[in-house]
């Protein structure tokens, strides 16, 4: 095989720039990098210069505010049909295989990258050294290779910038090529299509063609992450955290669109990271130095914080923007319903900008119940958070993935099984002794539809479900009274500040409750048709499930 590009052939470097948090140079010009026989790479640009380049090669524009806006073209969610992992012996017998991790033949994976490299060679690149995981203890370096400028960029603002000292002798243990322009010939490479993100553990490389869109980096980085940290005994999570004034930690679980980023960016709270998280026996710790918000539907008045990051050195992907005042208009979908923001986690107020915190003192679990019957909040028992830990179900919502144009009913292990190369069952065992160990409280909260099912009902308020975790993180439900919901079996809480009290009783807010009823039936039945086709699970964990009545 081919040297790595970025990781095996010498630099040579004609400036050492001193970089800030921001990623400015401070009396230096950008250090430019020579790959023998290669075009000119450029290395750790700064953000301003790497936003400078995007403009100059027609990559994007600049917005109103200063936020750069690109687009995104064929590819604008993630593609996990396009997604694989090389079958190395290192990993063979650990890795899920089935539809989420699809094997891929080495010897294909060789021909293929040693293409890319041929394609890059015709290309100008941009190289970001930088970090995954805040905790020094379980931090790994990478290095991200890109065509685009703005891909680089989105790099830089999504990891963990290093320190000029940290930059000197900085050797990477992951390099990931991004190449949008190079497309795979299925019928050569062993495709699905033109597109294709490959994962080689025995490599440490991941390989990305033929799409533009930059999630596919963070979160294939976030895959490696999901078998690396395990094996040290560290809870990989999907999730978003944030810290109270009296250090008390909360996690936010859930997919894209059910709500972690904007409930987690909380001007009351601390964020910690609004996407990945590791838990060891120290605490949480955050695995990137960013965020990458939707921001479909964004007003300033229900995300004041997010509103506010999306300044220059943010990156929009796909947003509509009037084209005579730069304007962007964050209520249009008519290029996708998954509209992005990508911003460092300083940009948001009062954020810890370490990544470090304590242990959690409460979970929520979130989900958005496209059949409209799930409560908008429910406290779990320790079985009862194992079981919806390990359904992990929500509504995948439009544009989130390449043909879902309206929510659809889906159960996603670990409320991550795209990002998991271990069985869901290695990741709730972890998460299970953990909960035990330090005695954390569970929440499961609908963000989802009420009234009735997606089309009939109408989606519950941010500033109810805000009102709902408030409630929970302050302990303000600890001193009500609970029901036990009759299908889910869940402790659903009489009355909650701020909230109606038939909001916390779906059945009472469709107008036919026998509508109601079979809808809770068929879900329950979905729960319990997915659940069995997990293994490993004990008996009772698989008893909390809902109570299914015919």
């Amino acid at each position: 095989m081919s040297p790595n590009l970025a990781r095996d052939i010498p630099l040579v470097q004609d400036h050492d720039p001193v970089q800030g948090r921001n990623g400015g140079n401070e009396g230096a010009e950008p250090r430019i990098i020579v790959f023998p026989g290669l075009k000119a790479v450029h290395r750790n640009l700064s953000i301003p210069a790497l936003i400078e380049t995007a403009v100059l090669r027609g990559e994007g524009i600049l917005t109103a505010r200063g936020a750069l806006n690109v687009l995104g073209g064929k590819y604008t969610g993630r593609s996990p049909g396009d997604k694989f992992i090389v079958d190395e012996p290192g990993v063979h017998d650990e890795i899920w295989w089935g539809p989420v991790n699809a094997p891929f033949d080495p010897e294909r994976f060789g021909r293929l990258y040693h293409r890319l490299l041929g394609y890059l060679q015709k290309c100008e690149a941009f190289v970001f050294d930088g970090f995954v995981g805040a905790d020094p203890d379980y931090r790994m370096p990478i290095r991200v290779v890109n065509e685009l400028a703005w891909q680089n960029a989105f790099a830089h603002q999504l990891f963990i910038r290093p320190s000029p000292q940290e930059l000197e002798h900085f050797s990477p243990e992951f390099t990931i090529i991004s190449a949008p322009g190079f497309k795979a010939i299925p019928e050569i490479d062993g495709t699905r299509s033109e597109a294709f993100i490959i994962l080689s553990f025995e490599k440490r490389l991941i390989i990305i063609g033929g799409t533009r869109y930059a999630g596919e980096i963070k979160k294939s980085v976030f895959t490696a992450m999901n078998l690396i940290l395990p094996r040290k005994g560290v809870l990989s999570m999907h999730c978003s955290a944030n810290v109270g004034a009296g250090d008390d930690v909360a996690l936010f679980f859930g997919l894209s669109g059910t709500g972690k980023t904007s409930l987690s960016a909380d001007p009351e709270r601390r964020l910690i990271g609004d996407d990945e998280h590791g838990w060891s026996d120290k605490g949480i710790f955050n695995l990137e130095g960013g965020c990458y918000a939707k921001c479909i539907r964004l007003s300033k008045e229900h995300e004041p914080q997010i509103w506010e990051a999306l300044r220059f050195g943010a990156i929009l992907e796909n947003v509509v923007v009037d084209p005579a005042t730069r304007e962007p208009d964050f209520d249009s979908d008519r290029l996708t319903e998954n509209t992005r923001a990508a911003y460092p986690v300083d940009f948001i107020p009062n954020s810890v900008t370490n990544g470090v915190a304590g242990h959690p003192n409460v979970i929520v679990f979130l989900t958005a119940d496209a059949f409209g019957v799930l409560p908008p909040i429910a406290k779990l028992d320790i079985d009862q958070a194992m079981y919806h830990f390990l359904l992990g179900y929500t509504s995948k919502l439009a544009g989130t993935e390449r043909g879902i144009t309206e929510p659809q009913a889906t159960f996603s292990p670990c409320f991550g099984a795209p990002f998991l190369p271990l069985p869901p069952a290695r990741y709730a065992n972890i998460l299970g002794e953990k909960i035990r160990k330090h005695n954390v409280k569970v929440y499961l909260v609908n963000t989802g539809w009420t009234g009735g099912p997606y089309g009939v009902g109408r989606r519950i308020s941010i500033k109810h479900t805000r009102a709902m975790i408030r409630a929970a993180l302050g302990g303000k439900l600890d001193q009500v009274e609970f029901r036990r919901d009759p299908v889910f079996k869940v402790m659903v809480p009489e009355t909650c500040p701020d909230v109606p009290n038939y909001l916390l009783n779906p059945r009472e807010t469709w107008q036919a409750p026998e509508a109601y009823d079979r809808q809770a039936r068929e879900l329950a039945r979905r729960f319990a048709s997915a659940f069995r086709k997990l293994t490993g699970v004990p008996e009772s964990i698989a008893a909390a499930g809902p109570e299914i009545q015919e």
